[in-house]
C-alpha cells in the first residue's frame, strides 16, 4: 500500500473505499495510470474488505484470482476505489471493485477500470 500511496479513505458495512494517485509511482511511460496499479488498487480494497467478513485470529485471505478491464485512461489527480462484495462464501469470496477518475464523482463516464476479484480464507496454521 505505501509503495502505490494507497489510502482507505472509508469502511461501510457493504463496501471499502480508498484512493490512490496518479503520479511517477503509478503512471506508465506514456503518462496513463499504469493498469498495474490500477489492480494493485483492487486487490488491496478487495483483500481489505474480504478481512473485515473472517474470524482474523484463526484464517487470512489470500488472493485467487483477479481480472479486469481498463476502460478509459487516468493521468493526473487521484482515482477513487470502491469495493463490494459479490457472494460471501464460507471458504471463498468474491469482490467487485470500480475506479473512477474523481474523489467525488462516481458515475459511469468517470469509470475507469473494473475488477473482480476472488479471495480465499485459509487456516492461520
Amino acid at each position: 500500500m505505501e509503495a502505490l500511496e494507497i489510502e482507505i479513505t472509508d469502511i461501510g458495512d457493504d463496501y471499502v473505499q480508498g484512493t490512490m494517485p496518479v503520479n511517477e509511482k503509478t503512471k506508465q511511460p506514456y503518462g496513463l495510470l499504469h493498469g498495474g496499479a490500477s489492480m494493485g488498487l483492487a486487490e488491496t480494497l478487495a483483500s481489505t474488505g474480504a478481512g473485515l467478513c473472517i474470524d482474523n485470529e484463526k484464517y487470512k485471505i489470500v488472493g485467487q484470482e483477479i481480472n479486469a478491464n481498463h476502460l478509459r485512461s487516468a493521468t493526473e489527480g487521484k482515482v477513487t476505489g470502491i469495493a463490494k462484495p459479490i457472494f460471501i462464501g464460507s471458504r471463498t469470496q468474491v469482490w467487485e471493485v470500480k475506479i473512477y477518475k474523481s474523489e467525488t464523482v462516481f458515475s459511469d463516464k468517470n469509470l475507469c477500470c473494473i475488477a473482480r476479484m476472488t479471495a480465499l480464507r485459509i487456516d492461520r496454521s
